[in-house]
């Protein structure tokens, strides 16, 4: 009996801890990894909102040392990389717990990357370029929407080329995932809204992803759902705990997804447009994802069918093209109700920056597995028409 390899899929995961209060299992975990001194990986931010704190003082009440690194920016740098990988060294750390957005955690993978290899961060660009195992890595997302907790990303910012590149490997996948919907209390809405349409974006890109299956197809679907039944509600009122356990949950099987469907041209896209700009990647991601839905529609009519239904739209007897109108509208009265509807021009791209960011855009991995293969030109013009 033959049996066709091309078939076969591979799924990666952390071991992940879900529920209210999963945190404080924290030094527990790092203890079982043979933890004598933590690096603490975190920014600003999260330091002002005390999850930080409180962290240190959960490592330190079960005997363990920890030196906390906080100096991380919104998009993750090369040079934080490698200031985060010296100290962790000079210390003489040997796990990571990261807490925070996708930033620090996207930083703290990168650090254990370089802290095993001696080598800049800009040497791993690419899939499947690290040699070495990087220290056990814990991570504690405090937004919903990102998930490097899940991963097998790591995205940095190169400020020499206003680039964002992407490092994938299982490497980079977390050992361990405490994924806990209290410590997302913290976010206002508009940090809410950028990183619930995060979500939704990679759980649309996964499921129409040439690398999608059933896998991985089940959490994409349930993620779509999930979103467009809570994030609005939860934007409207981010004090409810059930909608951010919802909104969590659907963040933790969008980036199941993706993490082992990959994405597409909205990801390769928005990496380029985030790096030239230093924009939040959430709202870039929102800013072009029905223009690269009316791209790819015609390259994958039943997927996105499929998609269109998880996102409440009844399509029994509709006409393809009534199906890609209806999602394409759904998909723009979620971003408006979002506060998300601004236009590529109103935050400063124009129209002599599109072939630089098209040019890097097409050198993206996730465009790569985008349901239509894309050239520069259907680059520009997706650009063209979010302008």
């Amino acid at each position: 009996m033959s049996h066709d390899i091309s078939s076969l899929r591979k799924f990666v995961s952390p071991e992940i801890v879900f529920g209210a209060g999963s945190r404080r299992s924290v030094a527990n975990f790092a203890a079982n990894f043979g933890a004598r001194h933590v690096f603490l990986v975190s920014d600003p931010g999260v330091k002002a909102a005390g999850w930080v704190h409180e962290i240190e003082q959960l490592l330190a009440e079960s005997g363990l040392e920890s030196t906390t690194f906080t100096a991380i920016s919104p998009n993750p740098k090369v040079d934080e990389v490698m200031a985060g990988a010296e100290q962790y060294l000079a210390n003489q750390c040997d796990v990571i717990v990261a807490i925070g957005g996708g930033s620090p955690m996207d930083c703290a993978k990168g650090i254990g990357i370089v802290a095993t290899h001696g080598r800049s961060i800009l040497e791993f660009e690419g899939v499947d370029t690290i040699t070495n195992p990087p220290p056990p890595l814990i991570l504690i997302p405090t937004t919903a929407g990102t998930s490097a907790d899940v991963s097998q990303f790591a995205i940095i910012s190169d400020p020499d080329r206003r680039f964002k590149f992407s490092i994938i490997s299982k490497a980079v996948v977390p050992d361990v995932s405490l994924i806990d919907p209290e410590v997302t209390e913290t976010m206002g809405s508009y940090l809410t809204a950028c990183t619930g349409v995060d979500a939704l974006v990679h759980a649309i890109e996964a499921f129409v992803s040439t690398g999608s299956g059933p896998l991985t197809d089940t959490h994409a679907l349930e993620a779509i759902r999930l979103i467009n039944r809570n994030l609005e509600p939860l934007v409207a009122n981010p004090s409810d705990p059930v909608l951010r356990e919802q909104i969590m949950l659907a963040s933790m099987q969008a980036g199941l997804a993706f993490s082992n469907a990959i994405l597409g041209a909205v990801h390769a896209m928005s990496h380029s447009l985030g790096g030239f700009l230093d924009l939040p990647h959430g709202l870039c991601n929102a800013l072009l994802l029905e223009h690269v839905v009316g791209y790819n529609f015609a390259s994958a009519e039943d997927r996105f069918r499929r998609v269109a239904e998880a996102m409440d739209i009844d399509t029994r007897g509709m006409a393809n093209a009534l199906v890609k109108k209806r999602l394409m509208s759904r998909i723009i009265s979620l971003k408006k109700t979002l506060g998300l509807e601004a236009r590529l021009n109103e935050l400063g791209v124009s129209v002599s920056d599109i072939p630089y960011l098209s040019g890097y855009a097409l050198k993206d991995p996730c465009i790569l597995t985008n349901p239509r293969k894309s050239s520069l030109r259907d680059v520009q013009v997706v650009y063209e028409e979010a302008l």
